[in-house]
């Protein structure tokens, strides 16, 4: 397909924790430049659709889980696909916990961050998507954070080193935070502004200025 507009950008990464409106902006970006070729995929919804096919949880009990279902090697499997097709394709919109930081050092990716400043909110469209308590929602946010942290703090040390301290974006001593704001080329608060404005942000990032 031809392009129908000239981008500043071939790929674009979404990364966000529970509740920060990730997903929901991945379905509004897959929507507005589907007529140009562009497409999603969400790592979150490939992970389910995996766990479901091998019975590591009941689709009707809603709450998501987190990474120890899944074997490191098979984590890095996906992880890495993703970083390969932000490096060698093109108008692809990837959604993830770690979407963004795979694509360090990786040229021509608008890496996203979207977050919830207000924890409440979070834990209010966490309610309403998985159909659970507050309680239950608060706690699973938490296990999921920690664990998932855990596990790819472990995991990716070296990408981190590589990536983030060598370029001075963290120090040495620092704990390892993913989602450090200047790991991403635009980090939007989802609280402060509403779907259509945080679409209309990330249009407006990776449209070329006309001349």
């Amino acid at each position: 397909m031809s392009n129908l507009h000239d981008y500043k950008y071939q790929n674009i990464t979404i990364s966000g924790l529970p509740g920060g409106g990730s997903t929901t902006l991945l379905k509004l970006l897959k929507d507005e430049l589907k007529l140009d070729g562009w497409r999603g995929f969400s790592g979150g919804e490939f992970m389910r659709a995996y766990a479901l096919e091998k019975g590591l949880f009941r689709q009707d009990s809603g709450i998501h889980h987190d990474s120890r279902h899944y074997e490191d090697d098979f984590d890095r499997q996906i992880d890495y696909g993703m970083r390969e097709k932000v490096s060698q394709e093109e108008k692809w919109i990837i959604e993830s916990w770690l979407s963004g930081f795979m694509a360090q050092e990786v040229s021509g990716v608008l890496k996203v961050l979207v977050y919830c400043s207000d924890d409440s909110v979070r834990v209010d469209r966490i309610v309403n998507r998985d159909k659970v308590t507050v309680q239950k929602a608060k706690q699973n946010m938490l296990d999921r954070y920690y664990a998932n942290l855990s596990k790819w703090s472990r995991m990716y040390k070296q990408e981190w080193n590589k990536w983030v301290v060598s370029k001075e974006k963290a120090t040495q001593d620092e704990i390892i935070n993913f989602w450090k704001e200047n790991l991403y080329d635009l980090v939007i608060d989802t609280y402060s502004m509403n779907q259509q404005e945080t679409l209309q942000q990330v249009l407006k990032a990776l449209e070329k200025p006309k001349n």
